[in-house]
């Protein structure tokens, strides 16, 4: 069995980080090793939130521990999001390079949690740390629309300038470029875009946009976790991505017919593991 270090934010109520993260993988047959870099009573959208950032040095003395039982060498892949304080960006490259150095098989990705001014809230000094360092360590990357512009100092507004700032990217050191929500004006409003980008292949799909008074927390969340699971269980680049697309999909239609904010994990979980809708990649490359 694969087994993912998965070093995110948890909250207590609701899903976001691994709270959105470790379900999915399980349920597609990947073991999970949650390590929470902070604790929240809920995600930060609600606009009030109890607790606090795990300390940087105790998350590397977690990582030592499993290191100390001879397990490092079992870790296929190290996966990381939300993170509380510069100082855990830090430890998260340490981290990545423990585990590399017990498997050189190992592989890291990285969803990077920039925040926003209205909505997910982050530390200063993170945003920078992810845009300067991690992309020279990431063998793969998830940014949404607005942090794939951060990274490379620019505003995107269509699929093809989107494909030519992932491959700017892709320079840097990762292999993939995943965005999970690309926004491109070409596109109808009621379509939600996600592309694939590597140095040769570049896949666009669209699923359907559902109009939630307000959107649930989460979803990139369970984007990469999905999409790690399904890669480290052998799938190809496009099937990855489709069963990705396809199951995020299942999971946010299930929220919306459900009329509730938090993601609907349990009630989605088989499809999950074999969504009923599918929906076909392209390719994105016009020239």
């Amino acid at each position: 069995m694969k087994n993912v270090l998965s070093i995110q934010s948890h909250v207590v109520f609701g899903h976001a980080g691994n709270s959105a993260a470790e379900f999915p993988m399980r349920r597609l047959g990947v073991n999970v090793w949650p390590l929470n870099t902070v604790q929240f009573s809920n995600h930060t959208q609600y606009g009030h939130w109890t607790g606090s950032a795990i300390d940087a040095a105790q998350m590397g003395d977690l990582v030592d521990g499993i290191g100390a039982i001879g397990m490092l060498p079992r870790c296929d892949a190290v996966l990381s999001g939300y993170l509380g304080t510069p100082e855990q960006a830090q430890a998260v490259i340490d981290i990545v390079a423990s585990v590399k150095a017990a498997n050189p098989h190992a592989w890291y990705f990285c969803d990077p949690v920039m925040g926003t001014t209205t909505g997910c809230k982050v530390e200063p000094g993170i945003q920078e740390f992810l845009v300067r360092t991690m992309p020279e360590i990431a063998d793969g990357i998830a940014p949404n629309h607005s942090e794939l512009q951060r990274l490379v100092g620019r505003t995107l507004e269509t699929v093809d300038e989107a494909i030519v700032a992932c491959r700017e990217v892709l320079k840097r050191g990762p292999k993939i470029v995943l965005v999970k929500h690309l926004l491109d004006r070409n596109s109808p409003a009621d379509r939600f875009n996600m592309l694939a980008v590597t140095e040769r292949e570049a896949w666009m799909g669209q699923r359907p946009l559902y109009p939630f008074a307000r959107q649930p927390v989460g979803v990139g969340d369970l984007t990469s976790a999905v999409f790690v699971a399904r890669t480290l269980l052998g799938d190809p680049l496009r099937a990855a991505f489709e069963h990705t697309l396809a199951a995020v999909n299942a999971v946010v239609r299930t929220t919306w017919e459900a009329g509730r904010y938090e993601l609907e994990l349990v009630a989605a979980q088989d499809e999950i593991a074999r969504p009923r809708e599918w929906f076909d990649a392209w390719i994105a490359e016009t020239s």
